[in-house]
């Protein structure tokens, strides 16, 4: 495709590192407030949203997911880039929380290594978390028993990788645009159907419908525009940024729910590609880590029963623990799975070696 040869350093200095990062950090902070329940934390969900930075994590996804597609040799390249990038750190999570939290578990070994165990490691490790959020035993006496509810993101973005190929078949027969616009509408009106729905019945299962595909493809497909129209944003972003930031300013005055996808869209992408902060990925990409540790930390130091009187120091342990566990998954487990030419991989050879290499 021609976007393949279009020669825009952006896409080689760019911020999407250093903004996934930023949006991680985002949720695992209004997590401990809003999972602790500690009103001094408040503030936290009053400046930042957890929404908006799991939508824009979609938006990313869309962009970065359907430019990995294209530049895979294959099918088969492409789907083990994917399970390598993904799986090897979930897994690891996955099963250090199964086999870990038995010490914390009320009951006793014998019943805790039971069936709901192996439900629960089913479940998880097959992205179907809803099945079996819980272990046997464990953070009863919590707010909430869930070990790692952030997890319900991961099941669509593997959704997401799935689709992949097939709306990448149905763009090069019919050209991007209409496919996208077909599929942003759909997604946009069935996440309109869900809302009106839970409005009427008052029943929030509706509302988590509306969280599932295809309700997040339209933020998904926001990014993938991005992707294969660059050129025309990096002509016209100025404009892009200017309408963009005028439709989210206007959710508090006049709401446009249709646009917002697209308008988020185009305020992520400008920050990932314009005002570039340097090459963070050579030290690592921490986010996926921060992301998928941080709600078990926040559960366990919630299960001690330490901070009750503390929420602040509450919130600086959830942080650097949650730092330190990130930085060691990505050096234990991450890293070692990632193929020799990984953008990761390359980012963190030194210029004058990869001058050297080349």
């Amino acid at each position: 495709m021609d976007l393949l040869q279009h020669n825009s350093q952006r896409l080689i200095n760019n911020n999407f590192d250093l903004l996934r990062l930023l949006f991680a950090g985002t949720v695992c902070l209004v997590h401990a407030y809003e999972v602790s329940g500690f009103q001094a934390l408040g503030g936290i969900a009053s400046v930042l949203s957890s929404a908006i930075a799991v939508k824009s994590f979609f938006v990313v996804s869309g962009f970065l997911i359907f430019m990995s597609f294209e530049r895979s040799r294959s099918l088969g390249s492409y789907a083990s880039k994917r399970i390598r990038r993904i799986y090897p750190a979930y897994f690891t999570i996955v099963m250090l929380c199964a086999l870990g939290f038995v010490a914390v578990s009320t009951l006793s070994t014998a019943d805790y290594f039971s069936l709901p165990w192996l439900k629960y490691v089913a479940a998880n490790l097959t992205f179907m978390n809803f099945l079996q959020p819980a272990l046997p035993g464990v953070f009863a006496s919590n707010p909430m028993d869930a070990v790692n509810g952030a997890l319900w993101t991961l099941k669509i973005e593997v959704m997401f990788y799935l689709s992949v190929p097939v709306f990448v078949i149905l763009f090069r027969r019919f050209s991007p645009l209409p496919v996208i616009a077909a599929v942003y509408c759909v997604s946009m009106a069935y996440a309109w159907l869900c809302t009106m729905m839970a409005e009427r019945t008052g029943s929030t299962a509706y509302l988590e419908l509306a969280r599932q595909l295809p309700g997040q493809l339209s933020y998904f497909m926001a990014g993938a525009f991005f992707y294969y129209y660059l050129p025309l944003f990096e002509r016209k972003h100025f404009h892009f940024l200017i309408l963009a930031m005028a439709v989210m300013a206007g959710r508090f005055f006049y709401p446009l729910p249709f646009l917002e996808p697209v308008a988020l869209a185009a305020i992520v992408i400008f920050f990932a590609l314009y005002l570039y902060m340097g090459n963070f990925g050579k030290y690592g990409d921490f986010s996926y880590g921060v992301y998928i540790v941080h709600f078990p930390i926040i559960q366990l130091l919630l299960g001690s029963g330490r901070f009750a009187e503390t929420p602040w120091l509450f919130l600086l342990t959830v942080v650097l623990l949650t730092a330190a566990w990130a930085i060691a998954l990505w050096h234990l487990v991450e890293k070692r799975f990632l193929l020799r030419g990984s953008h990761y991989v390359v980012a963190a050879i030194p210029a004058d070696e990869e001058a050297t290499a080349t």
